[in-house]
């Protein structure tokens, strides 16, 4: 989803029955303009939007919208968590072991969850997290393949 303007971020909170709060569309905003951006990154831009915010106002906002489904928290190992705004298409993630650039990757293979387990073990899997790790073309010191 492409959103872009408070009157977009207004209309999403509605939808899903939050109140429409400063800090909420700050952080959306935030989120949206920075895909993967970790609490102390949110926290900064919030902060220039607002000016003084508590970091528990904003891991408050960022526990509610992810809850609600507006925004997905990963957290891929050894890293802090980041939050990003595209959800609902469980997409997975290609991760930079240098510079920790963090991409976004289409499904695997197939309809979602894009994986099927060998042994569900009686689970009715509905989601599947892949994460990618190599080197991003900046980091990398090999050529491509051709």
């Amino acid at each position: 989803m492409n959103v872009s303007t408070s009157a977009d971020f207004e209309r999403m909170l509605r939808e899903a029955s939050l109140r429409v709060t400063a800090p909420r569309l700050a952080v959306l905003t935030a989120v949206h303009e920075h895909p993967h951006a970790d609490t102390d990154t949110i926290l900064s831009r919030v902060r220039e939007t607002l000016g003084a915010v508590s970091h528990q106002a904003v891991y408050d906002v960022l526990r509610a919208l992810t809850a609600a489904g507006l925004l997905r928290r990963i957290q891929p190992m050894g890293t802090v968590a980041r939050y990003e705004s595209r959800v609902g298409d469980n997409h997975h993630h290609l991760v930079c072991r240098s510079c920790g650039l963090i991409v976004d990757v289409d499904c695997a293979v197939g309809e979602a969850p894009c994986l099927t387990a060998m042994d569900d073990s009686g689970f009715v899997v509905d989601e599947a997290e892949v994460i990618y790790w190599g080197h991003c073309p900046d980091c990398s010191t090999t050529p491509p393949p051709s």
